[in-house]
């Protein structure tokens, strides 16, 4: 029986290619900066797209080929797509060697229909056979920085799962790359119907130190050592660290074994972020006012710290990604395609997270946004500029990543939105992210990886207040 239900949850591989930009770029080296070389891996996203009458009879073979002509338009363009990662012979620092390789596009079969995966916002494991996982074996240079695979289902529908890696693109500039290949790769209807913001793909002030920066922008760098601008994420995680390494009496301080964690979504509607907003306010009146990110952060951060059971002195700290594009002077030009990101952070001790309101948590979260300007950036990219090593995922640290803004269901690759987008598995699986539910582009979803033994106590702590206002 199980032999059974396994055949008929194969997934067949039935063509794999290259796909080389159809215009080539003259080979060159795309200096990163340092908040590109924070992650190299392969993020993976799944694109679910329900049966639909418009292709009730389309056959794979003209989905596929309609993907990779556009696909070869799209690296044209967006060329550093299209290249390796390879390492500076002087520095060992990881760039971008545009050198026209391409993509690798995968096209599959499977039994399965898309309704018997159940609730397409909760993780299966079922998922990760619809991505491309090429073998990495230590040489970027063989490593294709775009994969991606199309899945025909026994329903008639179709996935389209994409990896990228984290070193060419962020959120919004891989949302904007998908665009662009979603449009130049229109099957009933005519091909550029999306609008297009051509990329910049160099990296700019972002490869500046302080001082360089401080001649574009006229303002001298800090010297008042009272002054002086810290990233205080960077600052929180090393007090994290140290918090691990020396307080290993306490057995639930330091590190969580990644592959325990659980990933679970849960949907909060509008109703129930409105009903959290007003729990802030406390029934009364005045001009305080928050963003549904905020409340909700707030909200997560004390229900997950309270899930975890930690002893009150603990530090703890919550840290999520602030978008610099428009936070710097001069702002960076539309359509930058790098890592634009960087981590904001605020901590206290698990007793005064618990004692402090929702409101007073909100402010401090208000805060840390605002400290984002050319200092704060500078200081984060400046303090990435050592070694890099991967992050020892940490209990006391709550990671955010707001996908909001960027609505990766909405992009027409096939007939209309998808069902949903996916994450697969990140590369640090306790990050939380937000997501538009596609129901409700109010309504948040919120997917995070847990600790089997912390998964009850969280969804009491993170949903009782909210199951007041459904």
């Amino acid at each position: 029986m199980d032999t059974q239900q396994e055949n008929y949850q194969t997934v067949s591989i039935t063509k794999t290619l290259s796909v080389s930009p159809k215009l080539l770029h003259p080979e060159r080296v795309l200096n990163l900066s340092n908040l590109d070389r924070q992650c190299p891996n392969h993020m993976y996203l799944v694109f679910f797209y329900n049966p639909s009458p418009a292709y009730t009879n389309l056959p794979l073979d003209l989905v596929f080929s309609s993907l990779k002509s556009g696909l070869e338009e799209t690296l044209s363009v967006w060329y550093s797509a299209a290249g390796r990662l390879c390492l500076n012979q002087n520095d060992g620092k990881l760039n971008i060697w545009c050198n026209n390789n391409g993509a690798v596009l995968v096209e599959a079969v499977t039994q399965v229909k898309i309704s018997e995966l159940g609730d397409l916002s909760q993780y299966n494991e079922f998922f990760e056979k619809l991505v491309c996982k090429p073998v990495f074996d230590g040489n970027f240079s063989l490593m294709p920085l775009v994969v991606a695979q199309v899945t025909n289902f026994g329903c008639g529908g179709y996935s389209i799962g994409i990896g990228v890696s984290h070193s060419l693109f962020d959120g919004p500039a891989a949302h904007n790359f998908f665009r662009a290949w979603a449009s130049k790769s229109a099957i009933m209807k005519e091909k550029g119907g999306l609008e297009q913001q051509k990329p910049v793909h160099e990296r700019g002030t972002l490869l500046m130190s302080s001082y360089e920066a401080s001649n574009v922008t006229g303002k001298p760098p800090s010297q008042n050592s009272n002054t002086v601008t810290r990233a205080a994420a960077i600052d929180h995680l090393y007090q994290l660290i140290m918090q691990a390494a020396t307080d290993q009496r306490l057995p639930e301080v330091g590190r969580l074994n990644q592959k325990e964690c659980l990933l679970r979504t849960f949907h909060l509607s509008s109703q129930m972020i409105e009903g959290l907003r007003r729990e802030v306010l406390g029934g009364r009146g005045g001009s305080f006012s928050c963003s549904s990110f905020e409340v909700v952060a707030a909200h997560l951060w004390k229900a997950r710290t309270r899930a975890l059971g930690l002893r009150k002195e603990t530090m703890v700290c919550l840290q999520f990604a602030v978008d610099t594009r428009n936070k710097m002077v001069p702002p960076l030009p539309k359509g930058f395609s790098g890592n634009a990101y960087v981590l904001v952070s605020v901590a206290l001790t698990a007793g005064a997270l618990e004692e402090e309101s929702l409101e007073t948590i909100i402010k401090k979260i208000r805060e840390a946004k605002n400290s984002v300007g050319n200092d704060y950036v500078s200081a984060y990219v400046e303090a990435l500029e050592g070694p890099q090593h991967s992050l020892p995922p940490l209990k006391e640290l709550t990671m955010i990543s707001d996908w909001t803004r960027m609505p990766f269901h909405k992009i027409p690759f096939l007939h209309g939105e998808a069902a949903y987008a996916s994450p697969l598995v990140p590369p640090i699986p306790h990050v939380a992210y937000f997501m538009q539910n596609p129901n409700d582009s109010a309504a948040i979803d919120v997917r995070i990886g847990l600790l089997p033994q912390t998964v009850d106590s969280f969804c009491h702590h993170f949903l009782i207040i909210c199951d007041e206002f459904k």
